[in-house]
């Protein structure tokens, strides 16, 4: 029996095409969380960027690929922030390969430089271009748990091999969340079951994006969007049809979550 679902945002919740949450999840997703299942979010976003989440009854939210999880009355469940160290030698690195880096908080993404790398991603998910600021003055602050590297895969694989305390996770090909390594959607969804006093064999993902395959696999059921990628559609139990089509409602029927014709 599912009692929790565990849900990404962009792709999966967010259509790249409209920007919004479609009415069918919207619907689908009241009618769970009224029927008693525990609604939760699991994003690379921070847990103050969800405004376009409103109309749906979340329970709490893995923040940051897990590396912040939240429940809706404020409860800071679990917290694992960037060390300084890798920090430090991100920002190295950052100028030696000459790629713009930012760090995602909870009072917005701050990039060292704005390029049209950093321009497109922010056209990508119909967000403002990030602001340029001194990214070390920022730190200070000690609330980081995330930072972005905006670089390809192959770039990627290099400049990693120099952060051994962090890991790289991406949904999109021209830009990489970094948390602490061992830290993922994964180990945030199993926090919060724990907190609830859930199994993971009673809990629902939906992901459409690398970064949601830990959680696909770690899931009692771990469902794919039509429109995800392969890693996603590889790592899930079943998958479904598009953000755009309706894919939400129709797993929740096909799982029985909600009541629907089964198929």
């Amino acid at each position: 029996m599912i009692r929790a679902v565990f849900l990404d945002v962009d792709g999966t919740l967010i259509s790249f095409r409209t920007h919004a949450v479609p009415a069918s999840a919207v619907e689908a997703l009241r009618r769970a969380h009224d029927a008693g299942v525990r609604l939760f979010i699991a994003t690379g976003r921070a847990v103050t960027d969800l405004g376009p989440l409103a109309g749906i009854p979340y329970d709490g939210v893995v923040a940051l690929n897990g590396c912040e999880c939240v429940l809706n009355d404020g409860e800071v469940v679990t917290r694992h922030l960037i060390p300084r160290e890798a920090f430090e030698r991100a920002m190295e690195l950052s100028e030696t390969w000459n790629f713009p880096m930012a760090l995602e908080l909870n009072d917005g993404i701050f990039v060292n430089r704005v390029t049209p790398v950093v321009e497109e991603l922010s056209r990508m998910i119909a967000h403002p271009v990030p602001q340029a600021v001194d990214l070390r003055r920022l730190f200070e602050r000690g609330d980081c748990c995330q930072m972005c590297f905006y670089i390809d895969p192959e770039l990627e694989k290099r400049v990693m091999a120099s952060l051994p305390m962090l890991a790289a996770s991406r949904w999109c090909p021209i830009f990489a969340d970094v948390n602490l390594r061992g830290i993922d959607k994964a180990t945030g969804v199993a926090e919060l079951a724990e907190r609830f006093g859930y199994a993971m064999s009673e809990v629902m993902t939906f992901g459409d994006g690398g970064n949601d395959v830990p959680m696909l696999r770690a899931a009692g059921i771990g469902v794919a969007m039509g429109n995800g990628c392969a890693e996603a559609l590889e790592a899930a139990d079943w998958v479904t049809s598009s953000v755009d089509e309706d894919g939400i409602l129709r797993a929740l029927e096909h799982f029985g979550v909600i009541d629907g014709i089964r198929k």
